[in-house]
């Protein structure tokens, strides 16, 4: 996991609008774990998280997570916010689903497709509003067991048993 323009990602720090930043979030005791290494500007996003005042409610583990530590922060996690400005496909949502985490994530590439909006999470358009009004909407409407139950059903469409169902339908019928 990281942080990189390069890859199309951003975090909810973007300029004084910040999603993470909306004042309705500090109703909630939330915090941000933004896990990963920083591919670029680390100082940049340290800036813009210390001028948002959000010091206290921002945790910070910029290194690589190695994958026996990955359980760890999805597991300290209720909602896995994913706010790429473009992307095709992430393994991060896989993941998610493995944990069974509720997800937020934007609507551009197929994110969308695998994660159905109000169902196991939000789908909403690349925007700091639409991002800030889904996190203020679970929070303050407690969706995360709502969620949780999508969750659990959504997930089979991933699963090695459905796959290898599947290929097997496949060869049985080629045959």
């Amino acid at each position: 996991m990281g942080l990189a323009r390069a890859k199309g990602k951003y975090i909810c720090f973007l300029d004084s609008d910040d999603a993470f930043a909306d004042p309705r979030l500090r109703a909630f005791p939330v915090k941000l774990i933004v896990a990963g290494e920083f591919y670029e500007e680390k100082e940049k996003y340290l800036q813009m998280i210390h001028d948002d005042g959000l010091d206290d409610a921002v945790i910070v583990r910029d290194e690589f997570i190695p994958d026996d530590q990955v359980k760890d922060y999805f597991n300290a996690s209720d909602l896995v916010v994913q706010p790429y400005k473009s992307a095709t496909q992430s393994g991060v949502t896989q993941i998610a689903y493995h944990f069974e985490k509720p997800m937020l994530v934007t609507d551009v590439g197929g994110l969308e497709e695998i994660v159905p909006n109000g169902k196991v999470g939000y789908a909403v358009k690349p925007d700091v509003t639409a991002i800030a009004n889904a996190l203020v909407d679970f929070f303050e409407n407690q969706r995360y067991d709502d969620f949780k139950k999508g969750l659990s059903t959504e997930k089979e469409k991933y699963s090695w048993s459905r796959l290898s169902s599947l290929m097997l339908s496949l060869v049985n019928n080629n045959t």
